[in-house]
C-alpha cells in the first residue's frame, strides 16, 4: 500500500494554515534563513527588508558556540534560553519556522529547537519564496517581541559528535547519511568550507537533500517518495540514522524528512564536514 501522509504532519503547515493563524497569540514566526560565506549574502539585512510580518530573525552564526573555530555549534542551553527569551520565544508558543531558500536552514533551527527539548515547532512548507509567490503578505517592520520564558533541557539523543562518528564506523550501529551533492560527496567537487579534504565519512550513504523536494516550489515530497529515496540510497528506515553534511545545516533537512516519515530520534552530526574534513586523522573515502 502507498502511503502518502506523514506520520507527524504538525510539523510541517502549509501558507495557507499560516496564513490564517498569522494574528494569533500562540504562534511566533521565525526567518531562519542562512547563506554560505560564499554566497556574499547578509541573511540578515534580507530580512529586514523582508519578511512574514511579525516574524522575528534567528541567527545561525550568532545563536551559537562562538568560542570554537567551528562554524554554528550548537549553543550552550543557557545561551539558547538568552536568546531565545529576548526573541519572545518561549513555552506555551508553537514555533513556525521558514527560511528564503525554500527550504535549506530552516530545518536546522527546527532541531536546534527540539534538541533543547522544545517540541511545538513546525516548517513553513515551501518558505518565504511559496508564501511570496502567492501574494501573501510580507513587509520590513521589525518586530519587539515580549520577553518570553524557554525552558531549554538539552536531549543528547539527538546529537553526535566527531568521536562518536569515528567509533560508529567500526560499530555501524548507526547509519550515517550525508545530505551533500553527489559530486561533493564523490570528492569531485571542492569544498566550499576553506581547507577542507574532499571525500566523504567511510561507510556513510548520500541522500542530497534537494531530492526530497518537489523541484517547482520546494516543498516536500509526499512519504512515500521519501522513504523510496532513502530506500534507494541503501538506507534501513529500520535501523538508526545519523544525518551530516558540510557544516550541519541541510543534514537537518534528512533528519526532518525522517521525522515526518516517523523517525523521532534522528541524531545530527554537529561538526559535519567542517570538521571531519579538516587535515588530520579521521579517515576520509573518495
Amino acid at each position: 500500500m502507498t502511503v502518502t501522509a506523514y506520520a507527524n504532519p504538525d510539523s510541517l503547515v502549509s501558507t495557507a494554515w499560516l496564513a490564517e493563524r498569522l494574528a494569533s497569540p500562540d504562534i511566533r514566526v521565525v526567518d531562519a534563513t542562512y547563506y554560505l560565506p560564499v554566497q556574499g549574502k547578509n541573511a540578515r539585512a534580507e530580512y529586514e527588508a523582508r519578511h512574514i510580518p511579525g516574524a522575528v530573525f534567528f541567527d545561525i552564526d550568532e545563536i551559537a558556540d562562538t568560542s570554537v573555530p567551528l562554524p554554528h555549534m550548537l549553543p550552550s542551553p543557557e545561551k539558547f534560553s538568552s536568546r531565545m527569551r529576548k526573541l519572545g520565544l518561549g513555552d506555551g508558543n508553537k514555533i513556525v519556522i521558514y527560511d528564503a531558500h525554500g527550504m535549506m536552514s530552516a530545518a536546522r533551527v527546527w532541531w536546534t529547537f527540539r534538541a533543547f527539548g522544545h517540541r511545538d515547532v513546525a516548517i513553513l512548507d515551501g518558505g518565504l519564496p511559496k508564501w511570496i509567490a502567492e501574494g501573501r503578505p510580507v513587509d520590513d517592520a521589525l518586530p519587539h517581541p515580549r520577553e518570553r520564558h524557554l525552558t531549554a533541557r538539552f536531549n543528547n539523543f539527538l546529537v553526535r559528535d566527531k568521536e562518536q562518528v569515528r567509533a560508529n564506523i567500526a560499530s555501524k550501529r548507526e547509519q550515517l547519511v550525508d545530505a551533500r551533492s553527489a559530486t561533493r560527496f564523490q570528492g569531485a567537487e571542492p569544498e566550499p568550507w576553506p581547507g577542507r579534504r574532499s571525500g566523504h565519512i567511510p561507510g556513510s550513504f548520500n541522500v542530497p537533500y534537494t531530492d526530497l523536494l518537489d523541484p517547482a516550489n520546494k516543498t516536500f515530497l509526499p512519504a512515500d517518495r521519501i522513504r523510496t529515496r532513502f530506500q534507494q540510497a541503501g538506507v534501513d528506515l529500520g535501523k538508526p540514522v545519523i544525518c551530516s553534511c558540510g557544516s550541519g545545516i541541510t543534514a537537518c533537512v534528512l533528519a526532518f524528512a525522517l521525522h515526518l516519515v516517523g523517525d523521532e530520534n534522528v541524531a545530527v552530526y554537529d561538526g559535519s564536514w567542517s570538521e571531519w574534513g579538516l587535515p588530520g586523522d579521521t579517515p576520509v573515502e573518495p
